[in-house]
């Protein structure tokens, strides 16, 4: 039998970030054939990801990549903030938002089956992720722009991840614009895109929120207060009548006209939203495993 070293031990686990123990058995048990005992790992950390799958992701990466008026965002989900920031998370989803990109998939499973520069699809790599880093992680949703107007991928740290298609204008119009909707998370596009039944249901509340003494103005009067009202009301739901962020001064579709530009859509994900959260208590956790 070949000789177990410590540097071939070492060896492995820089290679797989199994645990030592596993790494000696593993060699051990494939007579110190370190792929071998690579493969068996990765076989058996596959095994644990199942396990895993189970548990809550909430945290997590939105990733983007862009070229040639193609963009994407990819909402990868760890189940703590800790591993959201591990170099080696943040690796692998810039790794899965290139191969969103490649390979024009627009769809999360067409995504899963993409594959890496380093040959292994986008699931192998995520159960070899589950394996390294000891939590569940999911990839959750992906959003893409393929067109011939400028396009814009925005990330905030990491947290929210915005596209942008904008007509006419230019590249750094486009992004300014993809910071603003990241920034103040506009419902709607235009006025125009405004629903009629959310138009509908606000003229009624803003009508039952009225004293009795101006609800017996003139109903032309009445009309002018209320739309008044609506006009304020669709401006701050929808990005065109929202003060831009980088000149409050301006309206953004006075910015946009300024520039020449309209904005065609956008596409605002945050990392978590939608997903229930658990909220720990620690202290408990902790007073019960010591009562085991």
């Amino acid at each position: 039998m070949a000789e177990i070293t410590a540097s071939l031990v070492k060896e492995l686990r820089e290679r797989t970030g199994a645990g030592m123990m596993e790494c000696k058995k593993a060699l051990s048990e494939t007579n110190g054939d370190i792929d071998a005992a690579a493969e068996a790992l990765r076989k058996s950390g596959a095994a644990k990801a199942d396990k895993k799958a189970s548990r809550v992701t909430a945290e997590g990466r939105i990733a983007v990549a862009q070229a040639d008026g193609k963009a994407v965002l990819v909402e990868v989900n760890s189940e703590t903030d800790f591993v959201a920031k591990d170099e080696n998370f943040v690796a692998f989803t810039d790794a899965v938002a290139q191969a969103a990109l490649a390979s024009g998939a627009t769809d999360v499973d067409a995504l899963k089956a993409a594959t890496l520069p380093s040959g292994e699809t986008v699931e192998d790599a995520r159960a070899a992720a589950i394996a390294k880093l000891g939590e569940n992680i999911v990839v959750r949703r992906i959003a893409s722009i393929t067109t011939g107007n400028n396009v814009a991928a925005y990330s905030h740290g990491g947290k929210i991840g915005v596209l942008v298609e904008v007509a006419g204008g230019d590249v750094e119009f486009a992004r300014g614009i993809a910071m603003h909707v990241a920034a103040m998370n506009p419902p709607y596009n235009k006025a125009a895109d405004v629903p009629a039944d959310f138009v509908a249901k606000e003229k009624e509340i803003e009508l039952a929120k009225m004293s009795d003494k101006d609800k017996q103005k003139p109903a032309e009067i009445l009309e002018k207060i209320i739309g008044g009202k609506i006009a304020k009301i669709v401006n701050e739901v929808s990005l065109y009548g929202q003060p831009y962020v980088l000149n409050t001064d301006q309206s953004v579709e006075q910015a946009a006209k300024a520039a020449g530009a309209d904005v065609v859509g956008f596409t605002r994900l945050a990392v978590g939203e939608g997903i229930e959260k658990v909220v720990e208590d620690y202290a408990a956790e902790v007073a019960k495993a010591m009562q085991v």
